[in-house]
């Protein structure tokens, strides 16, 4: 990085912890004109864990992406990502926080025009001085991962939704991220294709212990993937046996009118008593 790259502690309160915290929101407040969409919002994303992020539609979900990713800037509060504040870092310095970090757009955003192979290796090929023979060899990797090695001459056109989908995770994990933000990687899928993409996150954070925030509106697969884990030898996602103390490092924050209400796991929400959550949850 160069060296006007801003790097600024965790603040004190997560110090301690600085090394296993991937994702770090502290006391972050953002408006558009009078319309004030996050209020306060404090969380942290540990190395490894998956955060689920759930509510009602304008709650600001996907804007919680864009402030990790440095697209949109607090109007207080700091944001830290792998150790650096990319809230109060310069555009140039963010490229290389960004390269880190592996994004999934609800809509795939695939480049028509290039095959699937390129699609995928177009990370790597922005990023500069990797060899042909490497990037092909990471290219295999990622569409193995995701089942779709067999479509590396294809268009995007001559996928189906999900299959497009299962692309963008493979271009997202193309460069061994640390942390994937996705943006409602189901929406718009049945329920069959969702299971299949629910389950490639689950992999993702079994296998290669990636730190991901999930912006979703689905409950069920929020639950699928608190209460399930990937098992390397059957290749295949099974759900936790009855009375299991296996953590399955998902944890779920919801937001309600800006600001964040409910932190914690699975069965911390089910066991809340709390009227809105339990309307929500019905």
């Amino acid at each position: 990085m160069s060296d006007s790259t801003n790097l600024t502690s965790l603040p004190e309160s997560l110090a301690a912890d600085g090394d296993k915290i991937a994702v770090a929101f502290e006391h972050v407040s953002i408006a558009f004109e009078e319309n004030k969409v996050l209020d306060d919002v404090s969380f942290t994303l540990k190395r490894g864990e998956t955060k689920v992020i759930l509510g009602v539609a304008g709650t600001g979900k996907t804007l919680i992406l864009k402030l990790a990713l440095g697209l949109e800037c607090p109007d207080s509060g700091r944001i830290f990502v792998l150790g650096h504040e990319v809230s109060s870092m310069k555009e140039r310095d963010l490229f290389d926080i960004r390269r880190q970090v592996g994004m999934v757009f609800q809509e795939s955003a695939l480049f028509d025009s290039l095959t699937v192979r390129d699609n995928v290796a177009y990370p790597l090929k922005e990023q500069g001085g990797i060899p042909p023979e490497e990037i092909e060899k990471r290219v295999s990797e990622a569409l193995r991962f995701v089942e779709l090695e067999h479509t590396l001459d294809l268009f995007p056109s001559e996928l189906s939704g999900g299959m497009r989908r299962r692309v963008a995770i493979a271009r997202g994990m193309i460069t061994h991220p640390e942390v994937i933000l996705y943006d409602s990687p189901t929406g718009g899928l049945d329920p069959v294709t969702s299971t299949t993409i629910v389950e490639l996150i689950v992999k993702g954070r079994d296998v290669y212990k990636t730190s991901s925030i999930v912006v979703t509106h689905r409950l069920q697969d929020a639950f699928v993937m608190a209460t399930h884990y990937f098992d390397r030898e059957a290749n295949a996602m099974k759900p936790l046996k009855s009375g299991s103390t296996r953590d399955v490092h998902t944890r779920f924050l919801i937001l309600r009118e800006t600001k964040v209400i409910f932190e914690g796991t699975a069965a911390e929400l089910m066991a809340s008593q709390d009227e809105y959550l339990k309307e929500y949850l019905s």
